[in-house]
């Protein structure tokens, strides 16, 4: 399919509420156009389609034929995904799919190869590789700049307020099990930190006095290339108590990132003058402590000043046989909370620039591509087979 560099037509499958979200934004990128709406709810279609000027399809057939639709972006229920983005591929379309690709790792590898085989775009939209302050964390894991990595967490305690009992989402031959539904997008953000991961333990818990077999917390423990995660996901909040805490423990400090989409973080280590320099230049604007003695304060609430205390300099401290010098003991916190929705639409569209430019010219890297679909499905798939139930 030829693909024109000056406008990328996309093709929406799922009419829901996260669907209409994506297309604000990325309609919001110069050059691209919704053109076509499918929803087997043909209303639903019509309702999205028209706050596009686009053509609404109630079957998905139809809306494969459409030679208007260079992309395919689907946004419909996890056990939807194999089937429609196979249709997608074999009807010569890209594809950009929300997670996850699909509910068996063994139908993932057979839509990268349906993809690379026809020369298509395929990916999964594991966006958090986008976001620019997880990118910055990677480069400070991958410079070593608070030692190497000793341990790291993602609790996540959401809201389950719009998933009544019925929903699809309590289903695993719908959803896949809150691993695959929910867990690919951070096996795959710390794999983009660590390394290949492979699976230590996994766990899941049934909400007590619930009709069917309705499991709303699971943890698993994923040994990485530079060490070990621990994970907690429990859909089971109020939504004014859904919270998310990502933490990475070093040698020297830790790093801590709040909110599923990570938008603000907290920095707390032993740094030379050079690198907190090079901190500051990173997360300009950002509020920094540097304490004399005793240990940071870890409130991740309390208000940080950016006019430090003078600490006397070249300090040494010991730690794992290791002698460490350093000139500050700092925290520093940069972002704010309430930008969370403004940096989700900034992901989606930086997401679609970077594969477009792929489609363009196969030689462009990409951030996100087939292989993060299969591997953090993989994960993800033997945490949910070999989870012990409670």
């Amino acid at each position: 399919m030829s693909v024109s560099a000056s406008e990328l037509r996309i093709g929406i499958v799922g009419a829901g509420g996260f669907a209409a979200f994506a297309a604000r934004a990325l309609e919001k990128v110069e050059g691209v156009k919704i053109v076509a709406v499918a929803d087997s709810n043909a209303l639903s279609a019509s309702i999205l389609a028209d706050a596009y000027v686009a053509r609404a399809y109630s079957t998905y057939e139809l809306f494969l034929k459409d030679d208007k639709v260079d992309v395919v972006y689907i946004a419909t229920p996890p056990a939807l995904h194999y089937g429609q983005s196979k249709a997608a591929l074999l009807a010569g379309k890209h594809v950009i799919c929300e997670k996850p690709a699909a509910l068996t790792v063994r139908e993932a590898e057979e839509l990268v190869e349906i993809a690379r085989n026809n020369k298509l775009l395929y990916v999964v939209n594991l966006m958090q590789r986008y976001n620019p302050l997880c990118r910055l964390v990677g480069i400070m894991v991958e410079e070593n700049s608070l030692g190497e990595f000793t341990h790291g967490y993602f609790e996540n305690y959401a809201s389950d307020e719009t998933l009544a009992p019925e929903h699809w989402f309590w289903n695993d031959s719908i959803s896949g099990g809150i691993f695959i539904e929910h867990g690919v997008h951070f096996f795959d953000l710390f794999a983009s930190w660590l390394g290949k991961g492979e699976l230590v333990f996994s766990a899941k818990w049934k909400r007590p006095i619930a009709d069917g077999d309705i499991y709303d917390r699971v943890q698993a423990i994923v040994n990485y290339e530079k060490g070990p995660v621990s994970y907690y996901h429990g859909f089971d909040q109020p939504k004014i108590l859904d919270r998310q805490e990502i933490k990475l423990q070093f040698e020297r400090g830790d790093i801590t990132l709040y909110g599923w989409v990570p938008v603000r973080i907290k920095i707390t280590g032993l740094f030379s003058k050079e690198q907190l320099e090079k901190l500051k230049l990173d997360f300009r604007g950002c509020a920094i402590v540097t304490h004399d003695t005793g240990q940071a304060d870890h409130n991740p609430s309390r208000s940080l000043s950016t006019n430090s205390t003078s600490a006397t300099e070249a300090h040494s401290a010991k730690g794992r046989f290791k002698n460490i010098s350093f000139d500050r003991f700092i925290t520093m916190e940069y972002g704010d909370d309430s930008d969370k929705m403004q940096i989700y639409e900034q992901l989606l569209k930086s997401m679609i620039k970077n594969q477009w430019d792929w489609i363009m010219d196969n030689s462009v890297g990409r951030l996100v591509d087939g292989r993060n679909a299969v591997e953090s499905l993989r994960i993800a798939a033997l945490s949910t087979t070999l989870a012990k139930c409670y």
